[in-house]
Parts: C-alpha cells; structure tokens; sequence
C-alpha cells in the first residue's frame, strides 16, 4: 500500500508533545483561505513553475509537489527519528492537509506505529465520517483537532463546507477516552471576533468530556512565498501576520472559563 504525501518535518515541537516527526499528507476538503499548506489541497502530486532570479535573469523550472511512498519506506523514515521521540515523549504525527482523506493508508501507519510502541497524533478538521474517526480513535493516542468557527454559513464562507458535520464529530469523540486537544488558528476578523470566541467556548464547555487543553494558532504570511510560486493568489495576502501579544485578549477569555491555553501550538 501506498499513500501521498509532500513533506516530512522532523522535530517539530508544535504539532504534540514533545519532539516529533509531522508527516503531510496530500488531499484536502476544505478550502480555507488562509491556508498554510496550499500544496496540500490536491490529493494527486501536482507541477508548477519555480520562478527562479539570478543577476537579474529570471529562470523557471518545474517542479512536482507530492510523492507516493510505501508503508515500509515510511516507517523506515520514522525510525530515524526514534531515539528524540522516545527522550522527549513525542512521536509522530498524521497532518496535511487531511490526513483522514487518505484513511486506509493512515489506519494501516497507525497501526504499524502503534505495534511498535510509537505515539501517535492526529490532526484534522474531522470532516469525514464518523465510523473512519471512531476507527482511527482506537489507534492514535492524540487528535489535534482544529475548530475554526461556529456559524455554520461564515464556515461554509471561509472554508468551502459547513460545520454541522464536524461539530457533531466533536461531540461524539468527546464521548470517547481518547486525548483531543483543541486548536483555533485566530485570524483577523474571522475567527477572532467576540462572538465567536464566546461561542466557541460555550461549545466546548457542553461536551460529555471537559476540553481542558486550547492551543491558539496567530495567523501567519509563512505561506505567501507557497503561493507565489504556484502562481496562485494568496486570499489572505493584505493581512499582517500576527504575534503572541495580539491574541492574549482571547487566552485570557479562555483561561477564565478554565481552560489550559498554549500560544502556537
């Protein structure tokens, strides 16, 4: 079996605890605008035109972004990593993209992680359905799992689809002993607003299992240079990226509902 995907980024310490290696996935539902993997939005590899300047030459090339590996070959990339996962308590985690739009190649690499005593995450938007999220709950020992708004119509607005199937995931996965951690990418007067922070909050304190943990991801311009070598156009591209202090008004509303609240991941 194989699976697709762009990117393996070792040590990285904002995708879980500890020290981890983040595998990308290619294939993707949503269509947020300020996407910083817009690479990752086609499941197939696909080819675009690195523009290139030299002493005032412009020079362009193709290039293909994606690459199908084997379960084998991956794993074998994950070993190299094994000794900071296990000194640090990290592991690996599944994103992309959406990691479950590629589920029976990310069942089976769960599955192999777990058999050898590897943690697992997963991060996802949980728009998929129910039974591939209730399965993969039972091998992964985290979901990363990203709530961006409540108002269903400014979500189907900013992402391409509507919330009601992934705020119902939440509940059902709530329900469940698996570990969630929630992350809300704050970004400037769409997620961010009073409203919606207060929404979010009163949604998540109605779940059977109390959400104790909230990262808050600062929007950020990493992906512009992404677009303007795809020749795309950045929707997002006129916003500023922000820093820490820009979203401590919101870490205080949560840490006052008794939340736990990580900037960044």
């Amino acid at each position: 079996m194989t699976g697709i995907i762009f990117d393996i980024k070792r040590f990285a310490i904002h995708d879980g605890p500890g020290i981890r290696t983040t595998i990308f996935l290619k294939g993707c539902p949503l269509r947020c605008g300020w996407c910083h993997n817009p690479e990752s939005i086609e499941q197939t590899p696909c080819c675009f035109k690195k523009i290139m300047k030299l002493n005032g030459r412009t020079f362009a090339r193709e290039e293909v972004i994606g690459y199908e590996i084997t379960l084998v070959q991956l794993f074998a990339e994950l070993e190299k990593e094994r000794v900071f996962m296990d000194e640090s308590g990290g592991g690996v985690t599944f994103s992309g993209g959406e990691p479950l739009m590629q589920y029976d190649f990310l069942m089976e690499m769960l599955t192999m992680c777990r058999k050898n005593g590897m943690r697992t995450a997963v991060d996802t938007s949980l728009y998929a359905p129910w039974e591939k999220i209730r399965n993969v709950s039972e091998i992964a020992d985290l979901f990363l799992l990203d709530l961006k708004l409540m108002d269903s119509e400014l979500h189907q607005k900013y992402t391409g689809v509507p919330n009601e199937l992934i705020l119902e995931n939440i509940r059902k996965l709530s329900a469940s002993d698996v570990a969630m951690i929630i992350r809300i990418p704050v970004i400037p007067k769409v997620t961010d607003s009073t409203e919606n922070i207060a929404q979010t909050i009163s949604f998540l304190q109605t779940l059977n299992r109390k959400i104790k943990e909230v990262h808050l991801l600062p929007f950020h311009q990493t992906a512009s240079e992404k677009y303007r070598r795809m020749g795309g156009e950045n929707p997002f591209g006129h916003l500023k990226s922000l820093q820490k202090e820009d979203v401590k008004e919101i870490e205080k509303q949560f840490i006052s509902a008794g939340f736990i609240v990580k900037i960044g991941g």
